[in-house]
């Protein structure tokens, strides 16, 4: 999770929502990703989403199974779901979402019926990943008055 706080960090210094995955296998990281969606305009550019694809690539197959998702914030349905149909194994994630998170917050793609079902970690190092968020979002809303 240390090395997800770190690519959020890296986010959040290029403007954009401070969100960072990693995906880890047997202690060893496969893919990293940080939100890139102002940089690149891409729909799909989460930090999971990039994560996820970093490692599919290295492991030259789709399928993330025995693997860990780790990410800062709650994965959103489009997030969710790209974890659901990977068979990560696992997804640890710090703060919750409110708004979007698809692990059970929002709502919850993990237990849609007949779907591959990760196992679930929520609020792993929380404060940290939701004092970042919460940080970036006072600041923007600052710059906007």
């Amino acid at each position: 999770m240390e090395e997800a706080i770190r690519l959020a960090g890296e986010a959040r210094d290029a403007g954009e929502v401070p969100v960072g995955a990693v995906v880890v296998r047997d202690g060893e990281i496969l893919g990293r990703g940080r939100n890139r969606r102002e940089e690149t305009h891409g729909i799909f550019a989460h930090a999971e989403i990039l994560a996820m694809e970093e490692a599919a690539e290295r492991l030259g197959t789709w399928r993330l199974a025995c693997c860990t998702l780790y990410v800062t914030l709650e994965p959103c349905p489009m997030c969710a779901g790209a974890a659901v149909n990977a068979h990560v194994e696992r997804i640890v994630y710090g703060a919750e979402d409110e708004a979007m998170g698809a692990c059970g917050t929002a709502a919850d793609v993990l237990r849609l019926p007949g779907a591959f079902r990760p196992e679930l970690y929520k609020g792993f190092m929380g404060e940290t990943c939701g004092a970042m968020l919460r940080d970036f979002f006072s600041e923007r809303r600052k710059c906007k008055k």
